[in-house]
């Protein structure tokens, strides 16, 4: 299979892909093939932004977070059947709304995003992220992983598009877990990343 130059290719039809260089290697080919069929009961882990509207009443073919319903793009779901629990909300950490209000424009065959006022002034300031931990190196300590607004629903299925994601690089080694963490760094809103990721936190340390 061929894959796109970027993390996230430039082909929606065909999804997007995931390629984090050779410390992912592994990780990047189970993640490379993503989900396109999800339960029709799902809701966003996150708190809506103001003023959107609520998840799609029961039997709803319509995802929320997804884009045309198709897993893998947009903000994420977190499927209703999931033995994880949602995000709960929490006042001290920024909301992953505010982070997938993100748009995107068609450049000379690639995706790039583009961000609005707000996030782009989050650009190398220190913030909180709550999330569920995509590994990317081997071991029970990690050192650099993403951070998931929705929790893997398989282990070949990206839950959401590259705004629903953040590449951690920490200080020091952490725990893998598969229940929810927060981490605290310095913020990069990334313009044009080779990977095509959209943020990016460093110096991060796990907070309560």
């Amino acid at each position: 299979m061929t894959h796109p130059r970027s993390a996230f290719g430039a082909s929606p039809s065909r999804g997007r892909y995931l390629r984090l260089g050779r410390a992912g290697s592994a990780v990047a080919l189970a993640l490379s093939t993503l989900l396109f069929a999800a339960p029709a009961l799902a809701q966003l882990s996150s708190p809506l932004p103001p003023g959107a509207s609520q998840p799609p009443a029961p039997g709803s073919s319509i995802l929320p977070g997804s884009i045309d319903g198709v897993a893998g793009k947009g903000a994420g779901v977190h499927g209703a059947n999931s033995p994880f629990a949602p995000l709960v909300p929490r006042e001290d950490v920024l909301a992953w709304s505010v982070l997938t209000d993100v748009k995107t424009k068609n450049e000379k065959n690639r995706i790039l995003p583009v961000f609005n006022a707000g996030q782009l002034g989050m650009n190398g300031k220190t913030q909180r992220i709550q999330g569920f931990m995509m590994p990317l190196e081997p071991g029970k300590k990690q050192r650099h992983f993403l951070l998931s607004s929705v929790p893997l629903s398989c282990s070949f299925c990206l839950p959401g598009g590259p705004e629903s994601m953040v590449e951690v690089k920490t200080k020091t080694p952490v725990a893998y877990s598969m229940e929810a963490v927060v981490v605290e760094g310095r913020l990069q809103v990334l313009h044009d990343d080779p990977y095509g990721l959209y943020y990016r936190i460093t110096d991060a340390v796990t907070v309560k």
